[in-house]
């Protein structure tokens, strides 16, 4: 077997197959002859019929079955023989068998860009030093005491405003249809101002007193979420049956006890500084991450195979996917296309594969390896996150060659990044408090 390599770029390249006439012959006499075996043709017993009548009769169908088997032996050869490493499945338009001919075939592959020896050394880094405020957990429990709120009718004859709870009937009708959305809806509680069915709606009900009905019209912007009523004029019809105040508990160590894990406001209050402190580090590690990369990125050129882009691409949209599936919603839904999505997206997976490389590289060039302890330290946070117990965890990927795999590549590639970080300086930049108004 011949095989020449043509270059289309760095990553693209056109292998050019051809398998001796020879081997051509012995595939297809070895399925003719299996055929001959099993093939009930009028007129001859089992195994007795003339090649010639099963060239005639199933000749397509032959050729395409050896083409196939041929082009996949001798792919897999031509690998080996010029040690590419292949990104994804070829592309390989077979062609039609010529008898006693060589058999010549292209095949179309992208393969993984040979990086050079990166420098390491020398890379400015800063890490912010965030710290979570009194003014951010005193936001935090503000949520949570308003969701905790309770609501009770407001007995005083007095129009609506903005933040009452209101309990409301209303009716929408389109001058071309009556949208699902817009049926008569009965007992709906909302809180004025916020834009729950669109902000134009709320400002309507501003003023309202209980008993009252009103009719009135809004029009939905292009961009609304629903494209059943985006661009829609509607008309509503509303009655206001009640306005309600909303009850707000006492900020006490009761409160503190209500929500099942504390003993006090204090322990609340450490809790959630706690979280937030957590999230800002994680921020700051993924900030100094960055430098990383784009420090490293401006050291070295390397073109991407298309193949790893779209890949990243279906793995975002996928993500954006189950994300929206939760609120049971779709991407259409959002106003956006599928399409639109993935064009969106690409130049961040684009970006995401260029650090991957990166940091394949750099597992390669400096022999970089998976301390065990790390290995069980991610064990523990799935086991923490999914709720089940750390042994339950390491058995299930214990038992999964594959998911094994990708989990210590994901935790090599954490180890990469590290390495280079414990190469160079991190300067550590305290950050003033921003002012409420910024």
């Amino acid at each position: 077997m011949q095989v020449t390599v043509e270059d289309l770029s760095s990553v693209k390249k056109v292998l050019h197959v051809e398998v001796p006439a020879e081997e051509v012959k012995k595939a297809l006499d070895s399925s003719y002859a299996e055929l001959k075996k099993k093939a009930k043709v009028k007129g001859f017993r089992p195994g007795k019929t003339p090649k010639s009548v099963l060239e005639r009769l199933y000749k397509t169908d032959v050729e395409a079955d050896v083409s196939g088997e041929i082009i996949s032996d001798s792919f897999r050869d031509a690998i080996l023989q010029t040690e590419l490493k292949i990104v994804g499945p070829p592309d390989i338009t077979p062609p039609p068998i010529v008898p006693d001919a060589v058999y010549a075939y292209d095949a179309t592959v992208e393969i993984f860009p040979e990086l050079p020896d990166l420098d390491l050394k020398g890379i400015e880094l800063s890490k912010n030093m965030y710290k979570a405020t009194d003014q951010e957990i005193d936001t935090q429990i503000s949520m949570i005491r308003k969701n905790m709120a309770s609501l009770e009718t407001d007995e005083e004859d007095r129009p609506a405003k903005e933040e009452d709870f209101v309990l409301v009937d209303y009716e929408g009708i389109c001058p071309d249809g009556q949208p699902d959305e817009l049926r008569f809806t009965e007992n709906f509680t909302m809180e004025v101002g916020t834009g729950r069915i669109l902000k134009d709606f709320d400002d309507q009900v501003v003023g309202m007193k209980r008993g009252e009905e009103k009719d009135f019209e809004v029009t939905f912007p292009e961009e609304y979420f629903n494209k059943e009523l985006a661009g829609k004029h509607v008309k509503f019809h509303v009655m206001l049956k009640e306005i309600r105040k909303q009850i707000l508990p006492e900020l006490d160590d009761d409160f503190a006890r209500d929500l099942g894990e504390y003993t006090s406001m204090e322990q609340l209050r450490n809790s959630i500084r706690d979280h937030l402190q957590q999230g800002y580090d994680r921020r700051a590690e993924q900030e100094t991450d960055e430098q990383v990369y784009q420090a490293l990125l401006g050291r070295v050129e390397f073109e991407v195979p298309e193949t790893l882009i779209t890949h990243e691409v279906s793995g975002m949209v996928s993500e954006s996917e189950r994300a929206l599936s939760y609120r049971d919603m779709t991407i259409e839904d959002t106003g956006t296309t599928k399409e639109e999505l993935e064009s969106r997206y690409r130049e961040p997976a684009e970006q995401q594969v260029r650090r991957y490389l990166l940091l394949d590289k750099i597992v390669e060039q400096e022999k970089v390896e998976l301390p065990e302890e790390e290995l069980d330290a991610a064990f523990k946070g799935m086991a923490e996150s999914l709720r089940q117990p750390f042994e339950m965890v390491k058995k299930y990927y214990a038992s999964d060659a594959e998911q094994m795999s990708m989990l210590r590549h994901t935790l090599l590639q954490k180890e990469a990044l590290k390495y280079v970080k414990n190469l160079n300086e991190i300067k550590e930049v305290e950050l003033e408090l921003q002012k409420e108004e910024e």
